[in-house]
């Protein structure tokens, strides 16, 4: 039997948990997705070596066996999943690399494998404001009224100079485009940010939250800063460039983003564990639920924020 809405957000916050629950009645596991793209900052379009902080999987280090079918890659991890909790409904998320970065015809192919399979409720594709083109934005339209279609796009800080260095690779005003294209055919936004990157102060990160706040978004990603071995950005950090967050100021900083933005935005997430095997630094990112546990404790704790955050 369903729950009453009222019971399902635990969070003080608009947790992505709540709007599946609240959207497909019940609660909603990705199975991610390897589409055996590449991406125009790999593959010298743009450049060679990628975004400073990406790992040689592409952000993608969690996703499956770009060698299976699709369908292939959906019915293993759902036996995986389903073995441990009984689920019933999954999002088909494409995660490594960029992917919108292939012709039409093959992003039509596999696309549309993923949201016929009949466990997938919905299609959550990341990529770049780049790589959206509006023969991209009609076929994610055409999808969009079989099943939700939302994009994730890798945004991660507003500020041009950060840009840079973190070798993004395409202007701020390229990002508007994107958000207006895809809101322009009723597509779900969700945008990826990053918080501690060299350089910013947190001033700048609300800076970017102020921003998105005004593009009509329907989701974020608050993502802390993960190092990871065989980077540049780790290079980096040995040489002692820049600190990664202790856990503590990461918590407050992540509820300073939280005041600020706007409550109706669904939160994605608050931040990330990376894969342990190439995570150098934070170490306390390892234990995530720790954090998430700690998090919304001390969320709990400051009254000032309840009822500010979400509006039930």
């Amino acid at each position: 039997m369903n729950q009453p809405i009222t019971q399902w957000n635990e969070k003080p916050y608009h947790s992505f948990d709540y709007m599946l629950k609240e959207r497909f009645g019940e609660k909603v596991y990705k199975v991610t997705l390897n589409g055996g793209m590449s991406c125009p900052n790999r593959d010298g379009k743009i450049g060679h070596r990628g975004c400073i902080f990406c790992s040689a999987g592409g952000s993608g280090d969690f996703a499956a066996d770009s060698r299976l079918t699709i369908t292939e890659q959906i019915d293993s991890q759902i036996a995986i999943l389903s073995a441990k909790r009984p689920i019933h409904k999954y999002i088909a998320y494409f995660q490594a690399y960029t992917n919108t970065y292939a012709p039409v015809d093959y992003l039509r192919k596999i696309f549309t494998e993923a949201i016929s399979h009949p466990g997938i409720v919905a299609l959550s594709i990341g990529t770049r404001p780049d790589c959206i083109s509006e023969e991209i934005v009609g076929l994610l339209s055409e999808l969009n009224q079989i099943k939700p279609v939302w994009i994730e796009l890798g945004l991660q800080t507003i500020h041009e100079k950060t840009a840079a260095y973190i070798r993004r690779g395409y202007p701020l005003s390229r990002f508007a485009i994107a958000v207006e294209q895809l809101k322009s055919h009723h597509i779900e936004v969700i945008v990826h940010t990053i918080l501690g990157l060299p350089g910013e102060s947190t001033e700048d990160i609300l800076d970017t939250i102020h921003y998105l706040n005004q593009m009509q978004i329907d989701g974020i990603k608050l993502q802390l800063l993960h190092v990871l071995r065989d980077t540049d950005l780790a290079d980096d950090y040995e040489k002692g460039c820049f600190r990664t967050y202790e856990r503590d100021e990461y918590i407050q900083l992540v509820i300073q983003c939280l005041e600020h933005l706007d409550p109706d935005i669904v939160i994605h997430r608050v931040t990330g564990d990376g894969p342990k095997n190439l995570l150098i630094a934070p170490l306390w990112a390892s234990r995530k639920r720790e954090v998430l546990n700690l998090l919304h404790h001390t969320m709990k704790e400051q009254q000032s924020f309840q009822g500010k955050l979400f509006r039930r």
